[in-house]
C-alpha cells in the first residue's frame, strides 16, 4: 500500500541549481520529488550504467537456453556441451546477483 503524498515543501534556488537537480534526478531514473526525498533522508542513490543492456542480453540467453532444453527433452536436437552453456549462464546470473548485493 502506497502512502499518499499530501505535504508540500517550497524551496527557492537559482535556475542553474534547479536544472542540475532535474538532470541528476533524470540520470538516476527518478522524479525530482523522489530524488530530493532520497537525498534528504540520507539514502544512497546508485546508478549502474549499462545494466539494462546486460539484463536484456541475459534474458535473451535464458530464453535460448530454455528453448534448447525443451528441444533436447523432446529429442529433436542434441545439445553439444550443454553443461558448459548452463554453467556460463549460471555464472552470469551469479554475477548479476553479486552486483545487486553490493548496491544494496
Amino acid at each position: 500500500m502506497q502512502k499518499k503524498k499530501t505535504a508540500i515543501i517550497t524551496a527557492r534556488m537559482t535556475p542553474e541549481n534547479k536544472r542540475k537537480i532535474e538532470d541528476r534526478a533524470a540520470d538516476a531514473g527518478m522524479t525530482v520529488t523522489d530524488y530530493l526525498t532520497t537525498c534528504a533522508l540520507g539514502k544512497k542513490i546508485v546508478r549502474v550504467d549499462g545494466l539494462d543492456t546486460i539484463l536484456a542480453e541475459l534474458k535473451a540467453q535464458g530464453r535460448n537456453l530454455n528453448q534448447l532444453t525443451v528441444l533436447a527433452n523432446m529429442g529433436r536436437v542434441t545439445v553439444v556441451r550443454g553443461d558448459e552453456l548452463a554453467s556460463s549462464y549460471a555464472y552470469l546470473c551469479d554475477e548479476i546477483y553479486r552486483l545487486a548485493q553490493e548496491v544494496q
